[in-house]
């Protein structure tokens, strides 16, 4: 089934080329050149992916990404002329599944957002059990839902793998690399800083809930462990 992706991006050059090979890999494509118009089709249509530019018209990209991340699990890719890695842990800590900055190639874009929904409906697909739990922690995977002492705790697709990654084998620590290899796969191509960016983000909504504890522990200079204490 074709996938449909809505790309909010406010230069009409950018998007007819993005269009164009996006359709070439047979997805559906729709298209905003403001905030307002992209959240307000992104609500309406419910695509599979949004690709989104930070630089955008009435309302920015990182608020728009915000208030998606408040109402969906959508992935999202930025697409943005900022550089700087600081930039780029915001956009991935607000909730963003990758980056890709501008200039760029179209074609590594297009591979970007390939990879992306492959993992998607790769997690989608998978078998085995059908719920997993540690501590106050519960993951319903068919469902994609996460609670913690009963409340509802929103990821996105990344968090989420993530999340499944550390609870199948808690106590185990996991370095960056066999984390990447796990939860991104081998198609990955962030950098260096990405997985504690969504590691910290995971962490945070875990513990926001009243009462929670911190499962998520750091081993420095190795990497990451869920563990009830």
């Amino acid at each position: 089934m074709a996938s449909t992706v809505l790309i909010m991006e406010d230069d009409p050059h950018t998007v007819e080329v993005v269009q164009l090979y996006l359709e070439r890999d047979g997805h559906n494509v729709l298209s905003a050149s403001d905030g307002v118009q992209g959240l307000r089709l992104a609500r309406e249509a419910h695509p599979d992916l949004v690709v989104l530019d930070l630089m955008l018209p009435l309302m920015d990209g990182m608020e728009v990404c915000r208030i998606l991340r408040q109402e969906t699990d959508v992935p999202i890719v930025m697409l943005t002329a900022r550089v700087d890695e600081e930039d780029r842990l915001a956009g991935l800590e607000l909730g963003a599944d990758d980056y890709i900055t501008k200039p760029f190639s179209p074609r590594e874009l297009a591979a970007r957002i390939r990879a992306v929904l492959r993992r998607t409906n790769r997690d989608a697909a998978a078998g085995g059990p059908t719920e997993l739990a540690f501590g106050d922690i519960s993951v319903k995977l068919s469902q994609r839902r996460v609670q913690v002492q009963d409340t509802p705790v929103r990821l996105t697709p990344t968090e989420f793998r993530l999340l499944v990654v550390l609870i199948r084998d808690p106590s185990r620590v996991f370095t960056r690399d066999q984390i990447i290899d796990l939860a991104f796969g081998y198609d990955f191509q962030g950098f260096d800083r990405t997985v504690d960016a969504h590691i910290s983000s995971l962490r945070r909504k875990l513990e926001a809930v009243p009462g929670s504890k911190r499962y998520i522990h750091t081993v420095y200079g190795v990497g990451y462990r869920l563990e009830d204490a």
